[in-house]
């Protein structure tokens, strides 16, 4: 098989390189999280004048057209760039419903303002009794006139305190568990009822609670068939789960490359700590991890787009596995490498670590994909 990219693959990956190299030193990133938001709104125009905003999406609404493979060349550099913009909530997640599941008029009305970095989306979907169950949801919806009434509470929506406009899950009907019932409703941020509590998670990010209190919203901001809601969530959640893996192979990356520039430059008893032989081999095992979760965000992507379910979990699934178990070897050895200072906020292979830790829980940790895996045959059958 050839993994080699096309020369417009190629070209985007630079592009986006030079983007980050260009405009994401660490001291920006930190002016970049004190604006409103969280992130660089300059920055994020930089993005749509790229084209990356519309990347996904199709030509006839504004976009590329582009595939998981595009996905995840940007998100990528992402990664290794640290960057703080909401790329993932408003293009990939949001963006991927909307794609996949929103009508002609909507994607004409929204998807060039997406592209044009005009509007910003959050995917409303997780709550605090959800773990890792996307189809619990106890959120409701009920019919109301020629509309909707929308009543329940939002947990952890990534960049929700930003967001111009939330896709939000409720269920129509069913017990709280069910994948039947579910409905996807687009909700205006600024609504009557809605009311969004912003704050700072752990790898620098943003996220907001969000309550929905008599919400009404019409038939036409219905996304995807009411009560038939989750094969699209779930399918658009394996996208992000592929999009998520690619990003924390480039913050791997970049973590073993500025560990491995650290050992030849810190000395102690005269000599770099390069020099060590028990260093090498730890540096070395950094670098076999990193290679196993590059192969399997590989393997991610190709398999983002399946039809088959069954197929497409197992492999989303053995992909979140690596990962998670690659994040903690790579982020281990980084950290105690560099010694104290690898902890310190003006370190930024501290803020990798974070950053891979908290993409290892975001949408199921390693532990619960292994379970997945284990419930379903696993990869390979025995």
């Amino acid at each position: 098989m050839d993994f080699a990219l096309t020369e417009e693959q190629e070209l985007l990956r630079h592009s986006v390189q030079r983007l980050f190299v260009d405009h994401y030193a660490f001291e920006a990133r930190k002016r970049y999280g004190q604006e409103p938001g969280g992130y660089g709104r300059a920055q994020w125009a930089r993005y749509a004048e790229l084209g990356l905003l519309g990347l996904p999406f199709a030509e006839e609404h504004g976009g590329s057209a582009g595939g998981p493979v595009e996905t995840m060349i940007v998100m990528e550099e992402i990664g290794r760039a640290l960057a703080l913009e909401p790329y993932l909530p408003t293009v990939v997640l949001a963006g991927g419903l909307l794609r996949l599941g929103g009508s002609k008029a909507l994607c004409a009305d929204l998807v060039p303002q997406i592209a044009g970095g005009h509007l910003t989306l959050a995917f409303a979907h997780a709550e605090r009794q959800s773990r890792y169950d996307i189809a619990d949801v106890a959120a409701t919806a009920r019919h109301e006139g020629a509309g909707y009434v929308l009543d329940g509470a939002k947990s952890l929506v990534l960049h929700g305190d930003s967001a111009g406009k939330f896709i939000v899950s409720a269920r129509l009907s069913g017990g709280r568990s069910d994948k039947d019932g579910l409905a996807l409703f687009l909700v205006d941020a600024g609504a009557k009822g809605v009311s969004t509590r912003g704050y700072a998670t752990v790898d620098g990010l943003r996220a907001a609670e969000v309550t929905l209190s008599g919400v009404r919203v019409d038939a036409g901001a219905v996304i995807g068939e009411p009560g038939k809601a989750f094969p699209l969530i779930e399918r658009v959640v394996d996208t992000a789960i592929a999009a998520l893996a690619a990003e924390a192979v480039g913050a791997m990356a970049a973590m073993h490359e500025q560990t491995v520039d650290y050992m030849k430059t810190r000395k102690q008893f005269g000599v770099t700590i390069g020099s060590f032989q028990a260093l090498q081999h730890r540096a070395a095992e950094m670098l076999v991890a990193l290679e196993q979760a590059r192969s399997m965000a590989m393997l991610a992507t190709m398999m983002a787009a399946e039809e088959n379910v069954r197929e497409r979990r197992q492999a989303i699934s053995a992909a979140k596995v690596q990962i998670g178990r690659s994040a903690r070897i790579v982020g281990h050895g980084a950290i105690q490498i560099h010694g104290g200072i690898g902890m310190t906020m003006e370190a930024k292979v501290g803020h990798y670590f974070k950053r891979v830790t908290t993409i290892d829980t975001t949408f199921g940790d390693a532990d619960y994909h292994l379970g997945i895996l284990a419930e379903t045959g696993g990869l390979v059958a025995a």
